[in-house]
């Protein structure tokens, strides 16, 4: 097992999954402390490199296309403090950095992991329910229906509906982008048969951001909500229900596995569970993934 331990956060790997844990340094951002501890199994992993620095170097770990819903809801818009796949690492500890890199890659090409993009997610997304507020209101979500509910400082036009309740089947797309220098973000969905280009500061289905400290915390709830989508790369859908049906029990097991995997991993850090009960139950419900 190879650990390497900061105060931006720790990284663990034994072999078939690799653990984020955040840091409880003040610096870590709101995004990667609400979102908790990751398992990345093996076949998700693309790759991890080191970069050293004169003070301070950093530990990248790169996942095959499609595996994250959140890095597909961020779209590559997620910023160095708020990405959960880069590690700060002092200079102490360099040696370990590099060890880690050398057993993650000995392990990817042991195992002959492709790099190549998937076509299901591999992760399971952020936990739900839950809920952000930032810009002009607050999205919140439960697994099945989104709600956005608007502040005082919503444009008066699209507070006059009244909060907006979506569910997930109505939902073709989740977009989620940053503030941009004098340019405000937005948190916006999709409706199937209902396209719109108005701008997010009048759009009844979207939240408007201005680049304050919370902001990012939406790009969760996009992720919650696109890893219910069906995944962009994935092949056209049977018409046969049954078909349908199969597909959707497999991809709730498969969902229900990942949360497992991360339950398990919060009860070995809770001191619930020992590292060889933690490493027996892991392999169990890795050998059903």
């Amino acid at each position: 097992m190879a650990e390497i331990i900061q105060k931006d956060g720790t990284w663990v790997f034994d072999g078939d999954a690799l653990r984020l844990t955040p840091g409880r340094d003040k610096n870590v951002s709101p995004l990667r402390r609400e979102l908790g501890e990751l398992i990345v199994p093996l076949g998700a992993l693309a790759g991890l490199s080191f970069e050293q620095g004169k003070k301070t170097g950093r530990l990248r770990l790169r996942l095959r296309d499609g595996a994250d819903p959140l890095l597909q809801a961020a779209g590559g818009r997620l910023t160095e403090p708020h990405d959960p796949y880069q590690l700060l690492v002092e200079s102490d500890r360099y040696g370990v950095a590099e060890y880690l890199v050398d057993e993650v890659r000995q392990a990817l090409l042991l195992d002959e992991v492709p790099t190549d993009p998937v076509d299901a997610y591999l992760l399971p997304g952020p936990s739900v329910p839950l809920s952000a507020s930032a810009g002009d209101g607050t999205a919140g979500f439960d697994g099945e229906r989104v709600r956005l509910e608007w502040n005082w400082k919503t444009e008066e036009s699209k507070a006059s509906a009244g909060a907006r309740s979506i569910g997930i089947a109505e939902i073709e797309a989740v977009e989620w982008q940053p503030a941009v220098g004098l340019e405000n973000g937005c948190l916006r969905f999709r409706l199937r048969h209902a396209p719109t280009k108005a701008p997010a500061k009048y759009d009844p289905n979207a939240v408007e951001l201005w680049g304050f400290r919370k902001d990012p915390l939406m790009a969760l709830v996009a992720a919650a909500v696109q890893a219910r989508l069906p995944h962009p790369a994935a092949g056209p859908r049977e018409s046969v229900p049954a078909q349908r049906e199969a597909d959707s029990a497999g991809r709730d097991d498969h969902d229900a596995l990942l949360r497992r995997l991360r339950e398990l991993g919060e009860l070995r850090r809770d001191g619930v569970l020992t590292d060889e009960e933690f490493a027996m139950a892991k392999q169990a419900v890795l050998r059903r993934l």
